[in-house]
């Protein structure tokens, strides 16, 4: 709203210089004083589609076959629809605009002034409001320019009209329409910018009374200088009118003079100025309006949810954007537009991002939906919900549209633009959408059942349906920190690794080093103990082409099992969403195991270093890389520990033993939604950069 006011103040002094400069406050009260409305109502509308038709009749330069009865490229427009609408109200008006044409036709034949002229006709329609003084003024002129441009194009070939056009006394202009290429040419551009000002005056009037007041900024503004705009108007086509007046028994000295071309060229030049100030406060007057409507919009979305629904119907139009009257604008997964009933009383899990959603996530998700939900018999629908930034829409972004679209085998809307702004509103303010994506579900009433259900999904996959936030919870009170918890599907062996009571041990980071150190000194300690062993390498968060890199290694080498890509993305985002999850209930680190080990784990991989988890049943040990290597390096000090209690323990209670000279560990987390800056772009490609947080504890 400031920027807006601003722009507005901005307008108001530049109107006032330029209107002032040649208006000056006689003048203007002179002007209103001939404004005398009665409160008539006039649609102004069709009678200025005929006016168009026949002024456009009028080309930028004259040419021989047009006025050697030619009928012309113009002369195939259909003016049955106008001539519809318009033909009531011109019979009502004939009177009038006869009057005012006889009048126009008087005044400018016999070279009166144009001021004084202007004043009679607004005189005359006074009691008409100022849209229809200029639409009125323009009918008149249309007939005379209409009658005098008709028996000039079928004088040649119709003998009726060569009698009018001796008897009007209208010259050969054939002989000379080279020489009077300039005064059609000014004629031409005068017309125009009259026609522009009278569409602009007129679309003024059309303006939603219910979001716009005339008594305030911007619209006052242009109640102001309607008035100026409308004489300018009048004046000029006056000017028009004794120009085509001057073409009737013209002298060899005005078709070489110039000088009538010229004033009609300032004088569309000035009016031409005035369209375009007129045009600064429409836009305003619009975005005011749009304004007004998305914050109507955006409070009868909140109502919307804020009221007991029969079904989602109403909700779900509301957030596409849809009428009961068009509610098609949804593709199905086959990409055939569908109607909005085809998810009434479903389940509804609303999918908002931007075009910056990973090709990773459609991947999990398209399982959960094709493949899980049909095999655990859960029924409920996506719907993608793309949020992006319209004003800087291109053929890119709609390519990345379409490319992302055909991904996807649920519903998406057929178009990002018509998610109104109230509903984008409502996403980044209500449901707390910055970038990354969210799940919002809706239960078959309509109702809101959890602001982001994405963590569910990662963490439980449809287990979690109907993804509400109580259902949420009661997953947690039943769940505990063990590798089942931790690795979920992603590793086919797991259930016959807990079966055989092997030690499963997880380990991260990007030093080949230590991994080769790692897992050649682990693999002889189990040999000592004769214990089963299994390791896995779960690489390192946003490190995508150095884990690839070292995933080869680990392969070629045999040093352990280590996932492909898409796994290890998975298990870094289920970790992130548990620490989200748990956060959304406000578990503290404290009290939730879960939490606290998440976040340790998370942290280990924020350093520099490798880690390693180890769990045996409900046993589990983790450290750092150079704590956990060099404990396993010197296995000889708990070697008969571990032979007694086992190996978890005796791990666990020497590292327990060791002190840490210092420490430092950082905790990187996706940036979810908070107070600071949301949108910050790369100084490099200008692609909007993603928001984490860090939290980092160093004693040194």
């Amino acid at each position: 709203m400031a920027t807006q006011s601003s722009h507005s103040q901005q307008l108001m002094r530049s109107e006032r210089r330029m209107f002032s400069a040649s208006d000056d406050s006689a003048m203007m009260k002179q002007i209103q004083s001939t404004h005398s409305p009665d409160g008539r109502f006039l649609d102004v509308k069709p009678i200025l589609q005929v006016i168009d038709n026949v002024l456009r009749h009028l080309t930028p330069t004259i040419d021989h076959h047009a006025l050697n009865g030619g009928q012309g490229h113009m002369d195939a427009i259909d003016d049955s629809s106008a001539t519809m609408d318009s033909n009531g109200m011109l019979e009502a008006l004939a009177f009038l605009v006869h009057k005012i044409s006889c009048e126009i036709s008087c005044k400018c034949s016999g070279g009166g002034d144009a001021h004084a002229t202007t004043m009679v006709l607004l005189n005359t329609l006074s009691s008409y409001s100022w849209d229809a003084k200029v639409v009125l003024t323009l009918a008149a002129f249309a007939v005379n320019f209409g009658e005098c441009w008709l028996v000039l194009q079928l004088c040649t070939t119709n003998s009726l009209a060569k009698s009018v056009a001796l008897l009007k006394q209208l010259p050969d202009i054939l002989e000379y329409s080279h020489t009077l290429k300039p005064h059609f040419d000014a004629l031409h551009k005068l017309i125009k910018a009259m026609m522009e000002v009278t569409k602009c005056i007129v679309e003024f009037t059309e303006l939603p009374f219910q979001y716009i007041s005339s008594d305030l900024p911007p619209m006052s503004i242009a109640v102001a200088h309607i008035p100026t705009a409308a004489y300018w108007t009048i004046r000029s086509v006056v000017a028009c009118a004794a120009q085509i007046a001057s073409l009737v028994g013209m002298r060899y000295e005005f078709v070489t003079s110039t000088s009538e071309a010229w004033e009609l060229s300032s004088l569309a030049h000035k009016v031409c100025s005035i369209h375009e100030h007129l045009q600064k406060i429409l836009h305003l007057c619009h975005l005011h309006i749009d304004e007004k409507k998305q914050t109507e919009a955006y409070e009868g979305l909140k109502h919307s949810f804020g009221t007991p629904q029969l079904d989602n119907s109403k909700i779900l139009l509301k957030i596409f954007s849809l009428s009961k009257e068009d509610p098609h604008s949804l593709l199905g997964p086959d990409k055939t537009k569908v109607h909005i009933e085809v998810l009434r009383r479903k389940h509804v899990l609303l999918l908002i991002s931007d075009l910056d959603i990973t090709h990773e996530e459609i991947q999990v998700l398209e399982s959960l939906y094709k493949y899980d939900r049909v095999t655990s018999e859960v029924n409920y629908e996506i719907v993608w919900l793309p949020i992006v930034d319209r004003s800087a829409w291109n053929d890119s972004y709609q390519q990345k549209f379409l490319s992302l679209q055909s991904m996807m085998p649920w519903y998406t809307v057929n178009h990002p633009s018509i998610i109104e702004q109230a509903v984008v509103k409502y996403t980044r303010e209500v449901w707390n959408f910055v970038k990354k994506p969210i799940v919002v579900t809706l239960d078959p009433l309509g109702k809101m059942t959890c602001p982001n259900a994405l963590n569910m999904l990662w963490i439980w996959g449809n287990t979690a349906f109907p993804f509400t936030t109580d259902r949420e919870a009661s997953l947690w009170k039943a769940e505990a920190w063990t590798v089942e918890l931790l690795v979920d599907g992603l590793e086919p062996n797991l259930s016959n690794w807990v079966r055989q009571e092997k030690v499963i041990c997880l380990y991260g980071g990007e030093e080949m080093e230590w991994i080769e150190s790692f897992t050649y000194a682990i693999k002889n300690v189990a040999q000592f103990l004769g214990i089963g062993l299994e390791m896995v390498y779960v690489g390192k968060n946003n490190a995508k082409e150095r884990v690839k890199k070292i995933t080869g290694l680990i392969n070629e080498r045999q040093l352990s099992h280590a996932w492909q890509d898409a796994n290890v993305w998975f298990f870094w985002k289920r970790l992130e969403s548990m620490l989200f999850s748990k956060t959304q209930h406000g578990k503290t680190n404290e009290i939730d195991v879960i939490k606290q080990e998440v976040m340790t784990l998370l942290g280990y991989d924020g350093s520099e270093q490798g880690w390693a988890v180890f769990f045996s049943g409900t046993n589990m040990v983790r450290a750092k890389g150079d704590k956990v290597l060099n404990a396993i390096q010197s296995f000889e000090q708990w070697e008969d520990m571990a032979r007694v209690s086992g190996f978890i323990s005796a791990i666990r209670g020497h590292l327990e033993g060791i002190a840490d000279e210092h420490h430092c560990t950082r905790l990187i987390l996706p940036g979810i939604s908070g107070g600071i800056a949301e949108t910050v772009v790369c100084a490099e490609c200008g692609r909007t950069m993603e928001m984490y947080f860090m939290y980092r504890c160093c004693d040194e």
